[in-house]
């Protein structure tokens, strides 16, 4: 005689499941059926490619470049959405005028009142917005004083009243390693600046 296999003892809360037998076995392989053919026909869904945190086939597959963004509104009244890249981030930033402002310039030690939208690069998901507080709602920022991060205020410099300017930021010129709030660290991002005063 052969000796039997060693029974493991179940886990202290749990019922052991009921051995396999020929009336179960064809409800198992039907239920792992439907399971496999749903999951393959659910992955062209959009919608749930966001809500999962990946990345869409609606995001660009070519890096930023400094031309204007083709899917960012020029209208300076509607709130605008920033895109997401299935490219790999750009080590340096990237500024990139959606329309160029005919104001005051924003210099060195001015004080320019800006919009804002904040997103992130791979899923083009919002983190902050000052739309979001209203539409009149701006944001001050010195110019050069360090108030904001290092990739916001360079691209801030040089902008004219007016003017509307997307900007990806690498994380050595945002929140570095670290992140802040819900922004983790080495987190790439996108901002959509509009420049609505000079001082």
């Amino acid at each position: 005689m052969l000796p039997s296999a060693p029974t493991r003892a179940p886990v202290l809360g749990q019922e052991r499941p009921a051995p396999m037998n020929r009336r179960t076995a064809p409800r198992l392989l039907l239920t792992l059926a439907v399971a496999v053919s749903l999951t393959a026909c659910g992955g062209d869904d959009e919608g749930s490619s966001a809500a999962s945190g990946g990345t869409s086939s609606s995001c660009e597959s070519r890096p930023p470049t400094t031309e204007a963004p083709a899917g960012v509104s020029a209208d300076l009244a509607v709130k605008p959405e920033a895109p997401c890249y299935d490219a790999a981030p750009p080590a340096d930033l990237v500024v990139s005028d959606v329309v160029v402002g005919t104001g005051a310039e924003a210099v060195a030690g001015s004080t320019a009142t800006m919009k804002y939208v904040g997103a992130f690069y791979e899923t083009g998901e919002e983190f902050d917005s000052s739309w979001s507080r209203g539409a009149d709602e701006t944001f001050p920022v010195t110019v050069g004083a360090g108030q904001v991060i290092e990739g916001f205020d360079q691209a801030v410099e040089g902008m004219q009243v007016g003017g509307r300017r997307m900007v990806v930021i690498p994380s050595d010129l945002g929140y570095g390693p670290n992140g802040s709030g819900p922004i983790p660290g080495d987190a790439t991002l996108v901002f959509i600046i509009d420049c609505v005063g000079v001082a």
